[in-house]
């Protein structure tokens, strides 16, 4: 009998828990309805652009690295656990061991080589996703307002309205825009606000960038599967911020020149106001 009076030692209610908890992980894990194709990318989404295998890289590499010191740490709570327990060893308090240093040498040297080799790969990795080349095949200008998107395309590096080759389009809350890319194509985004700080985030692009007033921001992109894909405002920018949504249509060359020229016909050529700023404080 436990010293509560009560038959239940610990141990018999553990016993019974523990399947319990078993169950109940075995839900969690089943419920999440992920695919054998899905589980490898833990969560992400299925990557349509030449730049998205290497952030999925990245995730994948810092998963891995979590369960490796997850499962240390949990093996030498597991084995403390069995091998130091009091019934076994009979002792009421263990002997108190204080400034071991190899330990504590142990302690601060493997959290340091863990950070140092995410941060090389990151840096690594980060560098790359945000090169960017001095004539991409195209360029579109990004413009971030509360609460919706315009997209300036094949513009000057900053928009002008009088390019009658150039068109643009503006979406609302109610109708969110369409961005149209050609497949197999490189486009640079260069994102301006007029108002707030944004963040444009192609989802399945797996890249997303901050779009802050005054300042340009830009990446690049190479668009490799053709369909339509979710974007919205990674920000939080205001009361309409969950409906500051987008959509992005990769198609082939013909149908985006197609696009475009369609929506020079219906008299959006030129550019709409872009957020960017002359060094005299005019919008362009």
């Amino acid at each position: 009998m436990s010293p509560n009076g009560s038959d239940r030692s610990p141990r018999r209610t553990m016993r019974r828990k523990l399947p319990q908890a078993l169950a109940l992980g075995l839900v969690i894990a089943t419920a999440t309805g992920c695919s054998a194709n899905d589980l490898p990318r833990l969560g992400l989404p299925t990557p349509v652009t030449a730049e998205g295998p290497l952030v999925l890289r990245m995730w994948q590499g810092s998963w891995i690295a979590a369960l490796v010191v997850g499962a240390l740490m949990w093996g030498l709570i597991i084995w403390s656990v069995i091998f130091h327990r009091r019934s076994r060893t009979k002792v009421e308090v263990p002997p108190q061991t204080r400034y071991n240093l190899p330990i504590e040498a142990l302690y601060t040297a493997v959290p340091l080589v863990i950070v140092s080799v995410l941060f090389y790969f990151v840096a690594r990795d980060e560098a790359r996703l945000t090169q960017t080349s001095a004539k991409p095949d195209h360029m579109i200008n990004v413009v971030g307002f509360q609460w919706s998107w315009a997209f300036n395309y094949e513009n000057t590096e900053n928009p002008d309205p009088a390019n009658t080759q150039a068109a643009y389009e503006v979406g609302t809350t109610g109708e969110p825009p369409t961005l149209y890319l050609p497949i197999n194509e490189t486009v640079q985004f260069r994102l301006t606000s007029r108002d707030v700080i944004h963040d444009f985030w192609p989802v399945n692009f797996l890249m997303k960038q901050d779009v802050v007033p005054g300042v340009v921001n830009k990446f690049e992109v190479t668009p490799t599967s053709y369909g339509t894909f979710r974007g919205k405002c990674a920000e939080l920018c205001g009361n309409d911020h969950s409906r500051m949504l987008f959509n992005v249509k990769v198609v082939d060359r013909a149908e985006y020149d197609k696009h475009l020229a369609e929506l020079r016909a219906k008299g959006q050529k030129g550019a709409v106001p872009s957020g960017i700023f002359s060094s005299q404080g005019s919008e362009k």
